[in-house]
C-alpha cells in the first residue's frame, strides 16, 4: 500500500477530526456531514446518500453484483439531553447511551445550542464540604447533578438558544501519549468510521476489488442499533461486518481469563457477543487471508458487549455476519486510548477480508 494512502500519521489526523465532533445519538449531523463530504469531494463510491433515519450510505460497485458486502460503523456516541432549566441558569440532564455513572462528576462537557453556537461546561452536586459523612460513601444520582456553563440565569440560557432537548457529551483533548497511542472522546465508534473511510480510499485507489461493497455509516447505534437495522435493509447485503471499537481490560485488577482484548495485539475477531453469533464461514474468510498477508490479530473472548452486526445478521433472509474491532481502554469516556497501529491493522485486514487471496466462499 502507498504511503500517502495508508500511514499512521494520516490515520491520526482523520482521527482526531472524527472524534472531535459532536454527534450524539438522533443528533449525528456533524458527523454525517463530515463523512458525506469526506466521501463526495474525494470521489470514494459510486453512489452516496442520507437516508430518512440519518444513515450515511454509499456503494462500490464490484465486477460481481451477486456478493454484496457490507461494511458498518457507527457514527453515534453516548452523551446527555437537558431535561430542565434551573432559575439560576444550571442545567438538569438526563443520559443518552451507556455511562459509567461514576465518572460524570467534575467532568468537562460540551453541548451546542438550537443554533449551533458551541457551550463548555461543567458536572457538578452539592459540594463535598456541604455533605454529611454518610452522603459521601454514596454515589451520587445523575439527578442531583446539573451542568453549570456559566450563565446565571434561565433567561439567559433561553436567549442562547440552550433549551429541554439541547444535547451535549463529555469533552476531552485529543492527545497523543508514547508508544503511538491516542487519546479521545468517542472513539466508540469513530475508529470504525475512520475505518471505513480508509477502506473506501483503498478502494478508490486498486480497483481490484471482485464483490460489491456497500458502506453503513450508520446512527443510533447507542440507544438500540436503530440505523443498522434500516441500513442493513435498503443496502440488502449479502455478508456482512461490523466494524467497532472494542473494550481492552489489560489493566490491573482484571484477570486474564476475564480480559476481552489487549491493546497492541492487533485486531479483534468476535467469535460471539451477547448479540450474536459470528458466522463460522465469515470469521475462515477473515482469518486465512490474514494469515496469508501477516495481519496480526487476536479472538475476542466471548460474550463481551453487543453490535450492529447483532441486528445486521437477522435483516431480511439472514445476513452471515462477523465482528471486527479495534482494541480501545477506557471505552465510554472521554478518555478512551487506543493504539494507531492497531488501527493500522485494522484497514489492512479488512482490505485483505475484501481481496480475499484465499478465494473463501460461505457456499
Amino acid at each position: 500500500m502507498e504511503s500517502n494512502t495508508l500511514n499512521l500519521e494520516g490515520i491520526k489526523e482523520l482521527q482526531k477530526k472524527l472524534s472531535t465532533l459532536i454527534g450524539v445519538s438522533g443528533y449525528e449531523e456533524d458527523v454525517s456531514n463530515f463523512i458525506l463530504n469526506e466521501i463526495e469531494t474525494q470521489a470514494l463510491a459510486d453512489k452516496t446518500w442520507i437516508d430518512p433515519l440519518g444513515n450515511v450510505l454509499a456503494i462500490k460497485e464490484g465486477s460481481n453484483k451477486d456478493n454484496r458486502i457490507l461494511l458498518d460503523a457507527h457514527i453515534d456516541e453516548i452523551g446527555f439531553m437537558i431535561s430542565h432549566i434551573e432559575k439560576k441558569g444550571f442545567l438538569r440532564f438526563v443520559l443518552i447511551g451507556g455511562f459509567d455513572t461514576r465518572i460524570l462528576l467534575g467532568q468537562s462537557v460540551i453541548l451546542k445550542s438550537n443554533m449551533g453556537k458551541i457551550f463548555h461546561g461543567i458536572i457538578g452536586s452539592k459540594p463535598p464540604h456541604l455533605t454529611s459523612q454518610e452522603e459521601r460513601k454514596k454515589q451520587v444520582e445523575v439527578s442531583n447533578m446539573y451542568i453549570d456553563v456559566g450563565l446565571t440565569s434561565e433567561q439567559e440560557v433561553q436567549e442562547n438558544n440552550i433549551t429541554i432537548g439541547t444535547v451535549g457529551t463529555l469533552f476531552s483533548a485529543f492527545e497523543e501519549f508514547p508508544n503511538g497511542m491516542v487519546k479521545g472522546k468517542a472513539f466508540d465508534d469513530r475508529t470504525g468510521c475512520n475505518v471505513l473511510l480508509h477502506i473506501m480510499k483503498l478502494l478508490k485507489r486498486n480497483g481490484h476489488y471482485n464483490d460489491t461493497v456497500l458502506f453503513n455509516f450508520a446512527v443510533q447505534e447507542e440507544i438500540g442499533r436503530k440505523g443498522a437495522i434500516t441500513g442493513a435493509y435498503s443496502l440488502n447485503p449479502t455478508i456482512a461486518l461490523a466494524i467497532e471499537n472494542t473494550t481492552a481490560a489489560d489493566v490491573p485488577g482484571i484477570r486474564e481469563s476475564e480480559n476481552p482484548v489487549d491493546i497492541g495485539k492487533g485486531p479483534a475477531i468476535t467469535v460471539a457477543d451477547r448479540s450474536m453469533i459470528s458466522h463460522p464461514k465469515v470469521n475462515e474468510r477473515i482469518i486465512k487471508n490474514a494469515e496469508i498477508e501477516n495481519v496480526p490479530f487476536q479472538i475476542k473472548k466471548p460474550l463481551y458487549g453487543l453490535t450492529d452486526a447483532g441486528y445486521i445478521h437477522i435483516s431480511r433472509r439472514g445476513v452471515p455476519s462477523s465482528v471486527v474491532s479495534v482494541p480501545c481502554r477506557y471505552i465510554h469516556s472521554p478518555t478512551s486510548l487506543l493504539k494507531l497501529e492497531d488501527l493500522y491493522e485494522t484497514i489492512r485486514l479488512i482490505d485483505v477480508f475484501l481481496r480475499n487471496p484465499a478465494n473463501i466462499t460461505l457456499q
